[in-house]
């Protein structure tokens, strides 16, 4: 199956990436590139939200798991370990993709979110996630996050939102549909 690129939204300085058309019943899989994604402020996580058809507010209720590898820029490490605190159990919280990134020049985060059968309104809708990125927890190191889970709604969802934890952030995102 081949993908077909929906929109591209290109933010400078901005608070959100909003996606508010284009997510339907045309596609059976949407899936979101992240292609330099770069916050003004250090320490700042990504995520994402998603909004039911009708509603106006992003806190839907997600269940999800993360782990991460790591390795540090002078050579410590490697580590592989299950990440508890971007779980999220039944909470309407934005869900992190990365964690505590830098804003350095050579820091951007790149990834893709698969967002499965979102307009199905019968069951919840899958979602996993991978992304990599330059961060600044205890040392300077990269990492790469895999996050999984699902949005626990039967509604039609038809709207998602990109930000950091706080802050303004530079970047592409493109949204494709498959199948």
């Amino acid at each position: 199956m081949a993908m077909t690129l929906i929109t591209t939204n290109t933010s400078s300085d901005a608070a959100t990436s909003d996606f508010t058309t284009g997510i339907d019943s045309t596609y059976k899989l949407y899936i979101f590139k992240f292609i330099n994604i770069n916050p003004a402020t250090t320490g700042q996580d990504f995520g994402f939200q998603v909004n039911v058809a009708g509603e106006s507010d992003y806190d839907e209720v997600i269940t999800s798991t993360s782990f991460s590898a790591w390795y540090g820029e002078a050579g410590s490490g490697p580590s592989l370990a299950y990440d508890t605190a971007k779980d999220q159990a039944q909470d309407t919280g934005f869900q992190d993709l990365n964690s505590a990134q830098s804003s350095d020049a050579d820091s951007g985060m790149a990834g893709t979110l698969w967002l499965f059968n979102p307009s199905n309104t019968t069951y919840v809708k899958h979602f996993y996630a991978v992304t990599t990125s330059f961060t600044l927890d205890a040392t300077p190191n990269h990492n790469n996050y895999y996050i999984a889970g699902y949005v626990n709604v039967t509604g039609a969802i038809d709207e998602i939102q990109f930000k950091y934890s706080s802050g303004n952030f530079d970047g592409i995102i493109s949204m494709y549909g498959v199948g």
